[in-house]
């Protein structure tokens, strides 16, 4: 009989893997922090100083890593030109509406639609690649669909946030997945398409307020500037930890953001959460657990006789 003991040295980048997952999602947990910091500044001036700050962090580790030719080959493939000017538009979209979400005291919300996002990556398979879903993955989008209708209710409206952050992160990832562009070149490139219009709005703030605003308070300044590290590294650590765990490990660590997200937003941001969204979010856990399970199994190798 073989043996099935994980030697030192093939474990090692497993759990390299895994601490990069987990630092990546926990720092992904903890950005309403910084946002609710930026009270006062408008969204739009948050995603600004994101583009341009995470331009320039990016930009340094792609030009140490002398991998600027990765760059020059997406500028010379017109089509992947195209999905990264596509996918800029849809990030920076996503991006004003999280730091509007946060700054309005919405952040129950903004967890609740990403609970729902790996549903809806599984939607817009099904509708766009025609991927076939089994009984269970089936199940879980319906009960997904029924804690929608009673987010719904307990919120008195349609949750637009919600479903805007979850639609549009899923589109997101499937058009970054199509493109051909790493992560760390992709968000360079997205970035470097965004700076004109970042450079354009924060030139037109400062001279309809006739000073720098935000950009004047060394303080405020600094957490503008943070935005960049914050947006940069988990996507780096996310990039490492993906190579080396399986999408199944990588499918469970994702609910951890959303997880601390939905902490922070009931306790030290104190949102309302009454009894019918609380009864949506134990549906959503209930879909995921559902949804979760099935993967596993499913991925699980047959037994060898």
């Amino acid at each position: 009989m073989a043996s099935t003991t994980t030697s030192p040295i093939a474990a090692a980048p497993l759990q390299g893997g895994l601490v990069a997952g987990l630092a990546a999602y926990l720092l992904w947990g903890f950005l309403p922090l910084l946002f609710k910091a930026l009270d006062g500044v408008p969204a739009a001036t948050v995603v600004a100083n994101r583009t341009l700050w995470s331009l320039l962090l990016v930009g340094v580790i792609l030009i140490v890593g002398r991998r600027l030719a990765e760059v020059r080959g997406v500028f010379a493939d017109a089509a992947a030109l195209r999905s990264m000017a596509l996918s800029a538009s849809i990030l920076a979209g996503n991006w004003l509406l999280y730091v509007y979400a946060v700054e309005t005291g919405q952040v129950l919300e903004a967890s609740f639609g990403y609970f729902i996002n790996p549903l809806v990556s599984v939607a817009i398979g099904m509708v766009l690649l025609g991927e076939r879903q089994n009984f269970w993955q089936t199940v879980a989008i319906g009960i997904a669909v029924v804690a929608i209708g009673i987010q719904a209710v307990g919120i008195g409206g349609v949750p637009y946030i919600a479903l805007t952050l979850a639609v549009s992160f899923a589109a997101y990832g499937y058009i970054r997945k199509t493109a051909r562009a790493g992560s760390t070149t992709g968000l360079f490139v997205e970035t470097l398409l965004l700076l004109p219009v970042a450079l354009v709005y924060l030139a037109w703030t400062m001279i309809r307020d006739g000073g720098l605003g935000p950009h004047g308070d060394p303080q405020m300044l600094g957490l503008l500037m943070l935005t960049g590290p914050a947006t940069a590294v988990p996507l780096l650590l996310f990039a490492f930890a993906v190579q080396r765990l399986r999408l199944t490990t990588i499918g469970m660590l994702q609910y951890l953001a959303p997880t601390i997200q939905f902490v922070l937003a009931v306790t030290l941001f104190a949102e309302p959460l009454n009894a019918m969204r609380l009864f949506s979010f134990a549906l959503i856990w209930l879909s995921l657990v559902v949804f979760t399970v099935d993967s596993v199994l499913r991925r699980r190798p047959p037994p060898t006789v």
